[in-house]
């Protein structure tokens, strides 16, 4: 009950889900789907402490993708790009910590891999933009937009991470 209340109140004043509870999208991406990097994906948010809250498999449609990228859409790329999202299963996720978004930016880092450092997610498993393994959020809005997009509020698990403790003071 007390999930449902949150989450009324995130949708109703936007910036409502912060610190603690500030959420995040995630889509691993048909290619790192397929090239087997669900886990190390995964691990690597786990590990850093984040907190899992939605997790599915899907086929996205072409008319999701168009609405997902709807600020693309003037780029000459956006053709390819819904193409190539709507070619095979997305893993998408949603994540709940303190300064999830920026810290998901960080560990994903840039949208091209030749500018990500070694030991970020893009900077150790791709070469190129057009297959950059992950998606997530560029802000707390987006976040809100996307995972509204992608999950319903019933798919979305509101749990006590006992371990939280040991992750923030």
């Amino acid at each position: 009950m007390i999930c449902l209340f949150l989450s009324i109140f995130a949708y109703i004043f936007q910036s409502g889900w912060t610190g603690v509870n500030e959420r995040t999208f995630i889509a691993v991406k048909p290619d790192g789907v397929q090239r087997r990097l669900v886990g190390e994906i995964l691990r690597r948010f786990e590990k850093r402490g984040f907190k899992l809250v939605g997790l599915k498999l899907v086929q996205a449609s072409e008319d999701l993708l168009k609405e997902h990228y709807w600020d693309l859409r003037g780029k000459p790329f956006f053709r390819g790009l819904i193409s190539y999202m709507s070619s095979g299963p997305i893993v998408a996720m949603v994540w709940e910590g303190m300064d999830v978004v920026k810290m998901a930016r960080k560990m994903m880092g840039e949208t091209n891999p030749a500018d990500s450092l070694p030991g970020t997610i893009r900077g150790d498993f791709c070469v190129e933009v057009g297959r950059n393994v992950i998606h997530g959020s560029d802000s707390v809005e987006s976040a809100q937009k996307e995972i509204s997009l992608w999950f319903r509020q019933s798919e979305l698990n509101c749990w006590e991470d006992t371990s939280s403790h040991w992750v923030y003071n």
